[in-house]
């Protein structure tokens, strides 16, 4: 195998990189290396990004890995647009063997090595970022913008956080150290010890629908820089984004001299069910799943041999006491319960409004105020379909449009969603927010057998306005619902220190991510990585955070070799 990636080239390009990142990481502070903005990528980065997805479509997507006993797909853009990619189906029998031999060399090059050929590949991606948004944003629905900034630099961003943690947990523990314990009048003891990051095993990547790239590169660039083989398992409707990504990699690891088969794709044919079954094999150590609580919870129940990190469904909260900024809370709130059509984990879906009103610096606002101003600022914002497409993007599939046609069953409708012609792609499923009326009485929530509409997860453009008898009473169910359904995201507006104290015990003591009085142009369902944590890995929605030591830690093991000292090391 030629060798066309040197370790100096490696190490002259990418680690003044990997110490920005472990910088930003200590400090928190904002950072990244991947431009944001379309335009920064050159005059024709648009248009051969466009090129290059178009030449995918109708093919094979060839990768050369070994098992390939068929080949299956059937992706089809939420946008109405078939894309006819047939992807290679494994034999597992013979690629997991595969895999597990690629690992002693990748072992024996270390924390280092394998950190900057991370990065090689994070840095190929991230030239090919406009193919890379079209490809997320005709699997996911997600709108070009976004699929831009959410499946490119800001996936690429939490990759090479990833590394980056990878890397610190890797190197805390010295190569080699000379031990000497005295003995009094006699001669100390004394030992060589030498000490190597020993990786788990394969790693297993189920992907997700809405966000391929953001949701699987933590997992993937952790695992594979801690010395464990990665197998890519997407999301059936969201392969494209995952196999571009599994293509690079294998090309740059190639070219640095290690087996491409540390990173595979496996593809199921359709109902075949494949990640359950690579789930249980005996070489899959390690598991990273983002969707369904349902079928986390299967991993975790059915996979004792792995490492499981989870991220599944939670009920986010905002709870609305006060504001001293009464336009700036609608509008910001408008704004995340409308992007990507509420698709994400993060979005909102339960607003916690007391039925007496709250106090602004617009005057006291009763219940029904807030809610027919907060409906009034989402109709604002999506009043103009160019706008309104460019923010909501397209039904990711037909499960979360019958929920919003559902939701006008549960209680009285204050903001009825509307369709909206898309031009570009006339089959595309475009859809407003629905907002529901509820009734918070804790008579209707506390108990066993309470069964309110708000109390689980209603994944999609569906958010209810819950009437509570007070901020304290708001504060309860809030803690009642991330206790018991867990949440990634928790918001509240409050002028008032007591509440705002209560707000933060509780989301310490259920341990969910908190953001107060958000009213600019930071949502409450965006995070930044290097400074934000993406979930707690403390409460029933996910077990990992995205992302700190403890995602990256327990990937490897720490083996230990020692030696009398005379002898040579």
């Amino acid at each position: 195998m030629a060798v066309e990636l040197t370790s100096a080239q490696l190490l002259e390009k990418h680690r003044p990189t990997l110490d920005q990142a472990l910088e930003a990481i200590r400090t928190r502070a904002y950072w990244s290396p991947h431009p944001e903005h379309p335009k920064a990528y050159g005059e024709n980065a648009a248009a051969d990004g466009q090129a290059a997805f178009e030449a995918l479509r109708g093919k094979r997507f060839e990768l050369d890995q070994p098992g390939t006993d068929d080949w299956t797909g059937g992706e089809v853009s939420p946008y109405g647009i078939g894309l006819n990619i047939s992807y290679p189906h494994p034999d597992a029998d013979m690629l997991l063997p595969a895999m597990r031999a690629a690992m002693p060399a990748w072992r024996d090059a270390g924390p280092q090595t394998r950190a900057l050929v991370c990065l090689e590949i994070l840095s190929r991606i991230s030239a090919r970022t406009h193919e890379f948004a079209q490809a997320v944003m005709h699997t996911s629905g997600q709108a070009f913008m976004m699929a831009f900034q959410a499946g490119g630099p800001h996936a690429q961003d939490r990759g090479l956080e990833a590394v980056a943690y990878a890397y610190a947990e890797q190197v805390r523990t010295p190569d080699q150290a000379a031990w000497s314990k005295p003995q009094g009048k006699r001669d100390p003891l004394e030992l060589a010890k030498t000490f190597t990051p020993v990786p788990r095993g394969i790693a297993l990547l189920v992907g997700c629908n809405t966000f391929p790239t953001w949701n699987g590169y933590p997992g993937l660039f952790a695992s594979l820089a801690t010395g464990n083989p990665v197998l890519v398992k997407p999301h059936p409707r969201a392969v494209l984004p995952l196999a571009l990504t599994v293509r690079v990699a294998r090309e740059v690891l190639a070219e640095a001299g290690f087996s491409p088969d540390l990173v595979a794709l496996a593809v199921d044919r359709p109902g075949e069910g494949l990640a359950k079954t690579l789930a249980v094999r005996p070489e899959v150590r390690i598991i990273d799943y983002t969707g369904s609580t349902e079928f986390g919870d299967w991993l975790e129940a059915n996979a004792p041999q792995a490492s499981v990190y989870t991220e599944k469904a939670g009920v986010n909260t905002v709870v609305i006491d006060s504001t001293d900024d009464y336009k700036g809370m609608l509008g910001n709130l408008a704004f995340s319960l409308s992007l990507y059509s509420g698709q994400m984990c993060t979005t909102p879906q339960n607003l916690l409004i007391p039925r007496d009103g709250i106090t602004t610096d617009a005057g006291p606002k009763s219940y029904d105020e807030v809610v027919g101003d907060l409906a009034g600022a989402v109709n604002k914002l999506l009043g103009d379909d160019a706008r309104a497409n460019a923010l909501l993007g397209a039904i990711v599939n037909p499960q979360v449009k019958e929920r919003i046609e559902a939701a006008s069953g549960l209680g009285e409708v204050a903001l009825p969603s509307r369709e909206v012609a898309n031009p570009e792609f006339p089959d595309a499923t475009v859809r407003t927010p629905v907002m529901v009326k509820m009734d918070g009485a804790r008579k209707l929530w506390e108990g066993a057998g309470a069964d309110a509409a708000y109390l689980s997860e209603c994944f999609g453009p569906v958010s209810f306005a819950v009437a509570v008898d007070s901020a304290a009473d708001a504060v309860d169910l809030l803690r009642h619902t991330v206790r018991g359904k867990g949440a990634m995201t928790v918001g509240a507006y409050t002028t008032s220190e007591e509440v705002e104290k209560l707000v933060e015990e509780a989301c310490l003591e259920e341990c969910a991510q908190l953001s107060l009085n958000l009213t600019g142009g930071v949502y409450v369902n965006q995070t930044a990585a290097f400074s934000d944590f993406h979930g707690s890995g403390g409460n029933p929605a996910a077990n990992a955070a995205l992302c700190d030591g403890a995602f990256v830690a327990n990937r490897f093991r720490t083996v230990e070799v020692r030696r009398p000292a005379q002898e040579k090391v």
